[in-house]
Parts: C-alpha cells; structure tokens; sequence
C-alpha cells in the first residue's frame, strides 16, 4: 500500500480543554453509557457525601428521584469550600465542579479514608448533564452555582441565610450522551443505598421517588453484622448473632462479620472504602487464610480432626458461610479504575494477624458453635471427595469428541462457539419438534426429562449424581466447579426453552438456579438465554398472526375485526409440542424474528436472596411472599 504524502504538523495536534475530553471519551470515566454508566453518575456524587461521613461530619443523605428523571442528594456534612482557591483564583467550588482531578482526597489532610481516589468523580457528573445546580450551606450562607453541560451559567451566588452546613446538588444527565435511556432504576439505587447504610453503621440514608411516592430509610446500628443478618434471613442459621472482629492497624481499619448456615454455598462480599471489590484482592485472601488456619488449629487441639484425617480445606471451612470483609485504607491500591480487585499487600497481612487472633479466642469461649462449625466442614469434606469421583463421569477427554457426547444431544454442524447455539427443551416432544425446525449449522437441541435437582438444597456430590444435569455439564464441556473453564463453552448463547405454563416457569427456574450456583461465570458473560415462545395462534382464513402475551393477542384480534373477512379462531398453546416444526423455527428459533431474553446478573445479592426464599428449604419466607403477592398472581389452571 503506497505511503500518502500527508502534511503531518503540529495544527493536527488536538487538546481537548476543561471537561471535554469526559463527554468525548465518557466511557473512560464511568464505564459505559448504558444504564450501568447512568447509575454510576448518582455514586459518584453520594461517594462525596459518604466521605464526609467516614470523616465524621456528617450522619445523613438524602438521595430523591425527582419527576423529571434528575437526582437531587443532600449531606448534612461540612460543604463543600467556596472560598477563592489560591492557584485556580476562582471559587473552589467551581474548581471542584469543573477540573477534573480537583478535591481533597489526594494528600489525606481533607480526608482520612475516601472511595472517590480519582478526584474525577463530581466534575463528570457535572460534564455529563444537561443541567446540575449546587448548593453549600457553608458560613451561614446559602451559596448556589448552576451549570450546563460542566459550563458554569452564573457566578457562585449567595442566595440566603442557612443554619447548619451542608451540600445539595441536582443534575439531570445529558441524553446527548446516555441514548439509551435516562430512566433511573429505584432497585438499583435501593440496593446501593441500602449496601452503604450497612457498611457505615449508624450513618441515616434517605430514599424517595417522587414518580411513584415511594420512599425508604435506611440505618443500620449493627452495621455489617446487620448485613450479615440481612443476607441470612431466610436461611437457618447455625449460631447467632453473627461473629463479629475490628481492630485497627497503623492507619488501616479492619471490620469482618461472619455467620454460618445450613446451606451448601458460601457468600463473601468484600469492601474496601466502601467499594466493593468483586474480585476479592489482599483483604479477602487473609481473611480466607486466616480462617482455614484457625478452625483447624482449633479441630487438631480438640482432637475433632484426628491424627490420620486430612486439614480441612478453605472449600470446606467456608460452606454455608455468609461473610463481610470491610476495610478502610488511607492509600488503597485497586487493579486500573474499575477498582473491582484491592491490590494493598499489607493488607493481607494486618486481615490475617487481627483474625487470626480473635476468631481463635471466639472459638475457645464458644465451643459449642466451634463444635457445629467443624462438623458442617468435616461433613462438605466428605461430600467434595464424593464430588470429585462424581466429576469425573462428567469430564471428557476431547471437547469436540463427539462419541463423549450425550446420546440425547442432537449437536450442530458448526464447531465454532461462537456462533452455535444450544436450546435445552423441556420434554422429547418439543425436543422432537425442535429437533426438525433447527438449523442443523448452528443449532442443537438437548431435551430434558422432567425437572431437574433443585439445586439450591444439595450439596455437589448429589448435584453431580443427577442424570439430566450431567447430561448438561457434558453437553456444555465446561466442567463444572473446580473444573469449570469458560473457554471450554461449545455454546455461545444457551437458550433455555420450556412451555409457557406453571411447569415450564419452574423448569426455567430450576435450570437458572442450577446456572447461578455452579456456572455463574455463564451468566455473567452474557450466554443465558430465555427463549420467548407465543402464547397464541390468531387466524384469520390464510392469514395467521401470533401472540405472546394477551394484550398483543386482543390487539391482532381486533386488527381482524376490522379486516371483516371471515371467521377469527384463537388458538392458546398449552406447550411447544402442539406447535409444528415450522411455527416452532418461525416464532421462537429463527434468529431473525424470534425475541430472546437475556440473563443478566445486575444485583448479585438480590438474586441469591430470591432463589434462597423460593428455592431453599425454609417455608417461612416462601409462604410469606405468597402471601404478600397472591393477589397480583396470573394463574394458569
């Protein structure tokens, strides 16, 4: 290819000043314009009133959804400066609102303990709206600026008298820059809320939505031992109240709560300045290091492990345990912006040496729940060395070796993952139907027989004992738990495809159960699906229309009335098996007409905490939410 002689001077050289380069480039700063990247702009602003919590100035937050889709959250913390700044030579406030990397965060004088390290926080918010307005009750004044697109409107204005301190700010996000939508979700921020209330005990959060009138309180005296108890309220547990250990090293503060139960998972969440940290880092392992240690050391002196048994491992100790790992650090070092993962090496060591020290003095003063603890762990230990000769039926030497394939699996041609698919059909019938409507490129259908284990009450060994799920771990090629791979996935999109009846809805329920529990990396990654079969067959002599809920079905009816040719029949499908292979690929395979919903893990501990009530073993909290949503139930009888 020939070089072009192009004039290549210093004029091309661009500079994107001030707060441009955050609306060219806004994913840098928040993620994403989606949904996820507009929830992010309300974190940002309610992590500046959370550090002055954390500083001590200040003890409640109101965050309100205001009518016109704008966020309005008000601390009752010190305000934000709103002197002349000695370098900018214009108001702090505005340097704070309009620079990016402007707060006080980065030399520990004006915060101890921060989230927001980046100092980018505010001033994004601020370059991402169409409008935001501030608001600092600082001196006895009221002292107010607005803004347009980070573009100050107006000078830093008092606008009267005020007692007490305090900022307000109130920004409506740009639809220039978030197309997808501008609508905020109340569970997200529910859920958020609710998560910070905990990990700041005794700090008062407020939530109100004024589009629905709904409004909430959270404060939490308990704090993360309150958490603990909120993740556990439907489950049985094996001790109460939850153990709880803080203690304080040179400048880092560690706080761990933890509580076992009588389910085969575990669940540990870790925080570090109040982020939470997805991926663990160096405060999760020494919390999991320290723990394995303790309770064996404990067993071995108690003669509970004898001389001949193997220690327990961390899998072992850490079934049916609920826990939470918070520390604060003065200079946390997270791996890149996403902060998902706590990098601080000491950290480690502090986590470990302060449980080390208190778990092992819990355990001595309270032998029974020691007693319980090792018990549940020795029994998850023989349960993982069945689970590992269960395993091995399911493994199979070559992914694409077709003789190790299930015998019901009706596999496509194609071999590349990425383009093939896997529909999980509930019954042969529909299998069978399923079977003639594919496209054998890229499709293949596994039917199952009848419900598969509910997961959520096994422990893996009997997960792994259970036909029909071996059947999908092997048909997957993945493995499953210490074996699972992601790149082993034959399947990029598994569509879970069941009748759209009571049964179908349980069946759908249970096999996402089973995908959350032992492949959640599938879910995460996008390759869950939930196929949308039509409800009803609407004709009209040749003509034929479908429908997928009863709404739609009213409506084409009517559009036939109007046609006035000829008799209407509706015919409502009770399965997919009264469907023939040719309306199966038209309304529910064909890639080019069919609607799929995709599973999506948006709240981690939302999800566990429904799947727990509706599929665990305490009937207590089924029969209550039956009770509190019986009335707005659609029966199928």
């Amino acid at each position: 290819m020939p070089v072009q002689d192009v004039n290549y001077n210093e004029s091309q050289i661009g500079v994107l000043k001030g707060l441009e380069a955050v609306r060219v480039r806004p994913s840098m700063y928040i993620g994403s314009t989606s949904s996820d990247g507009l929830h992010h702009l309300v974190w940002e602003v309610v992590d500046n009133s959370i550090d002055e919590a954390l500083a001590g100035y200040c003890d409640t937050i109101q965050v309100i959804v205001n009518t016109d889709e704008s966020i309005t959250v008000i601390d009752n913390g010190r305000g934000i400066p709103v002197g002349i700044h000695p370098e900018e030579k214009i108001p702090t406030l505005e340097v704070v609102m309009t620079i990016l990397h402007a707060g006080g965060k980065f030399d520990n004088e004006g915060y101890k303990f921060s989230g927001g390290l980046h100092g980018v926080g505010v001033s994004v918010v601020n370059a991402l709206s169409e409008s935001l307005a501030v608001e600092v009750k600082r001196d006895g004044k009221i002292h107010r600026q607005e803004y347009a697109r980070g573009i100050p409107q107006s000078s830093l204005q008092v606008v009267g008298e005020a007692e007490g301190t305090g900022t307000t700010t109130t920004f409506r996000p740009d639809p220039e820059i978030f197309k997808e939508t501008t609508i905020f979700d109340a569970t997200i921020l529910q859920n958020r809320l609710r998560e910070l209330a905990f990990l700041n005990a005794g700090l008062r959060i407020i939530f109100k939505d004024l589009r629905t009138e709904q409004e909430a309180e959270y404060k939490y005296d308990g704090g993360i031992s309150s958490f603990v108890e909120y993740l556990n309220r439907n489950r049985e547990t094996l001790h109460a109240p939850p153990i709880y250990v803080t203690g304080e090293r040179d400048t880092t503060q560690v706080e761990v709560a933890l509580q076992y139960n009588d389910s085969y998972s575990s669940r540990i969440l870790s925080y570090a300045n109040n982020i939470h940290t997805h991926e663990g880092g160096t405060h999760e392992a020494g919390f999991k290091s320290a723990l394995t240690r303790v309770i064996n050391d404990y067993a071995r002196r108690n003669n509970l492990l004898k001389e001949n048994q193997s220690n327990l491992t961390g899998d072992d100790v850490r079934e049916g345990l609920t826990a939470i790992i918070s520390v604060k650090i003065m200079d946390p070092q997270f791996e890149a912006q996403t902060k998902i993962k706590l990098g601080n090496s000491e950290v480690r060591t502090i986590t470990e040496q302060l449980l080390n020290e208190k778990i092992q003095i819990y355990l001595e003063e309270n032998p029974a729940v020691a007693k319980k603890v090792i018990n549940k762990a020795m029994m998850a230990s023989r349960a993982r060395e069945a689970a590992r000769k269960a395993r091995e039926l399911t493994r199979r030497k070559n992914a694409l070796e077709v003789s190790a394939l299930p015998g019901k699996l009706a596999d496509c041609t194609s071999r590349k993952a990425d383009e093939s698919e896997l529909f999980i059909v509930e019954g042969d019938s529909a299998g069978g139907t399923a079977k003639q409507g594919r496209d054998r490129m890229f499709q293949a259908i596994l039917p199952l027989k009848g419900k598969i284990l509910n997961v959520g009450k096994a422990r893996l060994d009997r997960v792994l004992s259970n036909d029909e799920i071996r059947t999908i771990i092997t048909a997957l090629g993945t493995g499953i738990g210490e074996d699972f791979q992601l790149d082993k996935a034959r399947y990029h999109k598994i569509i879970i495809m069941t009748d759209a009846d009571v049964d179908g809805s349980h069946i759908r329920t249970l096999m996402l159960t089973f995908f959350y529990r032992y492949m959640r990396s599938l879910i995460e990654e996008g390759y869950i699906y939930i196929a949308q079969p039509p409800l009803f067959k609407v004709s009209q002599g040749k003509v034929i229309r479908y429908a997928y809920n009863d709404q739609m079905m009213e409506q084409i009816v009517e559009q036939f009335k109007t046609r006035g040719k000829g008799k209407i029949e509706v015919q409502r499908y009770k399965g997919l098996g009264e469907m023939n292979a040719t309306q199966l690929w038209e309304t529910t395979m064909d890639p080019d007409s069919r609607t799929l919903l995709k599973v999506s893990l948006k709240d981690a501990i939302d999800a566990d905490q429904v799947i727990e009530m509706l599929m665990g073993d305490r009937v207590e909290p089924r029969r209550d939410f039956i009770q509190a949503y019986a009335a707005q139930a659609n029966l199928d009888v």
